[in-house]
């Protein structure tokens, strides 16, 4: 072994280099027992952590989720999320037959479940869909009875793609802004509802006028007027008494609220009779 300077040099390892020399009557051996030496991980879980390390349910795990290449799957927070599509993909994540089982408590307006069966799952993939099959086919039906009605009078025809206009105007609109009225009314009188599920009740609703316009086709006078009232009643009701329950508690006014509310569904219907139900030559 040669010293200079202050090193050693260790030949008997496969150390290169130098390291500094301990030697001296200063030097003392420090013995490190084994109790005073922290192994990681922990042998024993304190607190939050549990085997494999995972943050604390409490943090925000923000940036610990995989974006997969995909910058949609990133959370938004606050009221900017309301106008984002990932918003709304849990109010169409629905089955078939759930959609058909609103459909037949529709029909149904005097067991007055719907809202119940709707509470914790409303849709908007039903009411959407309701709305643009009855917007078709009223602008259908109502084109082949205006052709019927000019054809037996040998009278020259056009195509009025009005009444495609007109029949997407009437239902996307009522669906949409009578509900969200509705529900200002509700907010204000401390009965609250979600938004979501009045939506979703007067898109149900609709359905009963899909059947009442295809046989509307028959050309007798009186019997478009009980079809449409039918239809009319059959949907107020459905609205109003399923309403009925939760609007008690806005106070004294709740009846004028669900009066309100029938005879608004009853004017839809007759909006329909003398504009889709009657031809006019």
């Amino acid at each position: 072994m040669m010293s200079g300077g202050g090193y050693t040099n260790i030949a008997n390892q496969n150390v290169s280099g130098f390291v500094p020399a301990v030697s001296g009557p200063d030097y003392t051996a420090v013995k490190v027992t084994d109790s005073n030496l922290h192994t990681f991980p922990p042998s024993e879980v304190k607190g939050k952590i549990a085997g494999v390390f995972k943050p604390p349910s409490d943090a925000d795990d923000t940036f610990s989720k995989q974006d997969n290449g995909n910058s949609a799957y990133t959370q938004q927070s606050g009221w900017m999320h309301k106008f984002t599509v990932d918003a709304y993909k849990l109010y169409f994540d629905v089955d078939t037959s759930d959609v058909l089982e609103r459909i037949r408590e529709s029909l149904l307006p005097f067991k007055s479940s719907f809202m119940e069966m709707t509470a914790n799952n409303p849709d908007l993939y039903g009411p959407f869909w309701i709305c643009t099959t009855l917007i078709f086919v009223a602008a259908s039906i109502g084109t082949f009875l205006t052709y019927l009605a000019h054809k037996f009078q040998n009278k020259e025809w056009d195509y009025d793609i009005n009444l495609v206009t007109w029949s997407a105007g009437l239902f996307y609109g009522y669906v949409a802004s009578v509900p969200l009225g509705l529900y200002i009314i509700l907010k204000y009188f401390s009965a609250p509802l979600g938004l979501v599920q009045l939506w979703c009740l007067y898109g149900y609703s609709f359905f009963i006028f899909i059947p009442a316009l295809c046989l509307s086709v028959v050309p007798v006078e009186i019997f478009r007027w009980v079809i449409v009232g039918v239809a009319g009643f059959v949907s107020a009701c459905f609205v109003s008494l399923n309403l009925r329950t939760h609007i008690s508690s806005a106070g004294r006014r709740w009846f004028l609220i669900v009066v309100a509310i029938f005879l608004l569904q009853l004017g839809l219907a007759a909006i329909l009779k003398f504009y889709l139900f009657t031809v006019t030559v």
